[in-house]
């Protein structure tokens, strides 16, 4: 009965004419505690009689059981040093102590103190009470982070994204309090009892205001947005491959993404078109998972339509209000799109028969949320038959002559914005043809010491034929 752990409670459970003794038994109350504080838990008992026994218990299981923490008996002991006499006469007042050193989450929850004296007119008979309080032990979170919902996700330029941030707090009781900031100013989120369907468009606030609008997929939006496309790369950075034919291909086919037709040479990051710079609506949605120990694990789940041209490097913070924390706990993410992928080919110096490992090392930048990886040959298809191959790291096993000069490309998105990165493979060393042996030949090291090209070609680990005239 949880009126019954109420602390400061006085239970008075005998009380008898003045010719019989009388006890009376309360504990002081305590504020919640903190976990690793030390605690002393205070029993008060007024009596007129002879001490007989104080015992300790601590209750668990819902009041079934009862585990003793202390014990005096006056009929084997005569040291009253755990109790303060307060006044010297018929009525006397003890308080008995018990201190906890160091408190635990496990302490948490109710305890007793019962107290028995000898009743004054029979000299044998006991009168006993008892008091209860419940010990409120607090923890402040253990750990706090924050990550990215549905992750690794590609970038997509013509349909808005709905994003969600996910800040993770474990540890803490009772469950503490956590909301977002942006930049450092607290974000004003609608709150929400479900989360969103996955397949649902983007969010849109029930107010008739601060929506974040997206582009009508028509058909002259989409031709006008295709041409900017294609005089941006004809003005940008020249091409490193031949275009795709067709760049502007039917409307109808257009409306379906996935048969876009992009030229390989669009290799930077490029914003969608469909964004506009508006205030954006954020949903937050909180989930609470209780554990073992008594602790709260908390999820607080941000939700909005990501706009890449103004969500990139945008500042995010996550903190945490807490009664056991002197100040907020904090955790940050910066949103930022892959930017400058590095890549390391290893061996260097590939020989035909080695396993040649291509790997993205870093970017430029650090790079949240997670970024996805595609593997591409360009103008034909990878070693093992495949398009195309996802994940961080490209293995080509026992690489043949045939695949000296082969260009690989690396496309690295993430809902910010996407970059792509080209890598050329250089094999060494000797392939049978019907002619002979290809590849470093006799006459070429012979020629190598007459012909400065041959020796700077040797120098920058690249085959090269001098031809004399």
């Amino acid at each position: 009965n949880g009126s019954s752990l109420r602390a400061g409670m006085c239970l008075l459970l005998r009380r008898v004419p003045s010719a019989y003794s009388y006890l009376t038994v309360n504990i002081e109350p305590l504020p919640p505690v903190v976990a690793g504080d030390a605690v002393t838990l205070k029993c008060n008992f007024k009596t007129d009689g002879r001490m007989r026994e104080i015992v300790w218990y601590r209750v668990t299981d819902g009041g079934t059981i009862k585990q003793k923490i202390f014990t005096f008996d006056a009929m084997f002991s005569t040291n009253y040093s755990h109790m303060e006499n307060y006044r010297k006469r018929e009525d006397l007042v003890y308080q008995s102590t018990v201190r906890l050193p160091e408190v635990r989450i496990s302490d948490n929850g109710p305890y007793e103190c019962h107290v028995g004296i000898y009743d004054r007119a029979t000299r044998e008979k006991v009168v006993l009470a008892s008091g209860n309080i419940f010990l409120n032990v607090m923890a402040p979170p253990t750990s706090i982070e924050v990550v990215a919902a549905d992750t690794p996700a590609p970038f997509s330029r013509y349909q808005a994204q709905n994003f969600t941030l996910v800040c993770i707090v474990s540890g803490g009781k009772p469950a503490p309090t956590v909301y977002f900031k942006r930049d450092g100013e607290p974000i004003e989120a609608v709150p929400l009892s479900e989360p969103p369907a996955a397949s649902s468009g983007p969010l849109q606030d029930s107010r008739p205001f601060r929506g974040l609008l997206h582009r009508d997929l028509d058909d002259t939006k989409m031709q006008k947005s295709l041409s900017l496309l294609d005089a941006e790369n004809r003005g940008g950075r020249p091409y490193t491959e031949r275009p795709s034919h067709g760049l502007t291909p039917d409307p109808n086919i257009l409306l379906q993404p996935t048969t876009e037709n992009i030229p390989e040479t669009v290799v930077s990051r490029e914003f969608p078109r469909w964004v506009h710079s508006a205030e954006p609506v954020y949903f937050l949605r909180h989930s609470r998972t209780p554990g073992s120990d008594g602790t709260v694990e908390v999820r607080a789940l941000l939700t909005w339509t990501l706009n890449p041209q103004i969500d990139n490097e945008a500042l995010f913070s996550c903190e945490v209000k807490h009664p056991a924390l002197s100040m907020p706990m904090q955790a940050e993410v910066t949103l930022v799109a892959p930017k400058g992928p590095k890549i390391v080919m290893t061996p260097s110096r590939a020989r035909v028969g080695d396993t040649v490992r291509i790997l993205v090392h870093g970017f430029q930048n650090e790079v949240f949320p997670e970024p996805m990886f595609t593997w591409t040959r360009v103008g034909s298809r990878l070693l093992d038959g495949s398009a195309e191959f996802d994940g961080k790291e490209l293995v080509l096993e026992r690489v043949p002559a045939e695949l000296n000069g082969s260009m690989y490309r690396c496309t690295a998105q993430n809902p910010l914005g996407s970059t792509d990165t080209h890598t050329r493979l250089i094999v060494f060393g000797k392939a049978r043809s019907t002619r002979g042996w290809l590849g470093e030949q006799p006459q070429e090291r012979a020629l190598a010491g007459r012909c400065p090209q041959a020796e700077e070609a040797a120098r920058a680990q690249i085959p090269s034929i001098c031809l004399e005239r």
